[in-house]
């Protein structure tokens, strides 16, 4: 076999793995997306402006997140919550409130 014909199958061989990557790299994305945005609607009425930190991919079975911010209706008060979003029904819960004596969270603004 050729040098040409041995590039030219190794290049057809990888096509699929780099546009297996890329696609995952999208889904992955959106998943976040998803976990966040599912997360930000359990969190309403809990926190003003809560600000989210997702894991990239979670755990095996569940989106994972901390999200962060002022108590609604306690000006100057601090909580945190993890979230748990469910990668099979896409729904999410929040555990219970964490207050600033408990825990501390600071998430970088972007």
């Amino acid at each position: 076999m050729t040098f040409a014909k041995t590039a030219s199958l190794a290049a057809l061989l990888l096509l699929p793995v780099t546009t297996a990557r890329a696609s995952s790299d999208d889904a992955w994305k959106q998943f976040a997306a998803d976990v966040k945005s599912k997360c930000t609607a359990a969190l309403a009425g809990q926190l003003v402006k809560p600000k989210l930190v997702v894991d990239p991919t979670g755990s095996e079975h569940f989106g994972l997140a901390i999200a962060t911010g002022e108590i609604k209706g306690a000006k100057g008060q601090r909580a945190s919550f993890v979230c748990v979003y469910d990668k099979v029904t896409k729904k999410a819960e929040i555990g219970s409130e964490l207050g600033s004596d408990t825990l501390k969270v600071t998430i970088p603004g972007k």
